[in-house]
């Protein structure tokens, strides 16, 4: 997985009530993640989560595909807790095998699930 920062102009966002305030993305096999801080009227920060997927036509041209998950102050700690323990059932339930073993690679492999096999 590779982070990078980004100032994306997100076509649906509108810009009258909605500010982006901080963008980071994180390339992960065939698909991008992008961790946005906005800002509402109101000027209270919450977190949009986007996965894109570039997908193709028949006809060959390319569309991305975007899911979005918004998280608001007020649940992020409940959210990390889920993310937490979860992460670490996972790590105990099959850790790494060997010490040398790459992380990179091993989440390589789960990159390329589809959520439709799920």
């Amino acid at each position: 997985m590779e982070a990078f920062n980004t100032n994306r102009n997100d076509s649906s966002q509108k810009k009258e009530n909605i500010q982006e305030i901080f963008s980071r993305g994180v390339k992960a096999g065939n698909r991008t993640y992008f961790f946005d801080v906005r800002k509402t009227k109101r000027d209270e920060y919450y977190l949009s989560i986007t996965e894109s997927k570039k997908r193709f036509k028949n006809n060959g041209e390319a569309i991305f595909e975007k899911h979005k998950i918004f998280l608001y102050r007020e649940d992020f700690h409940k959210w990390v807790d889920a993310l937490n323990e979860t992460l670490s059932f996972i790590e105990e339930q099959q850790p790494l095998v060997g010490e040398d073993c790459d992380p990179e690679l091993v989440t390589a492999e789960f990159s390329n699930i589809e959520f439709d096999d799920i």
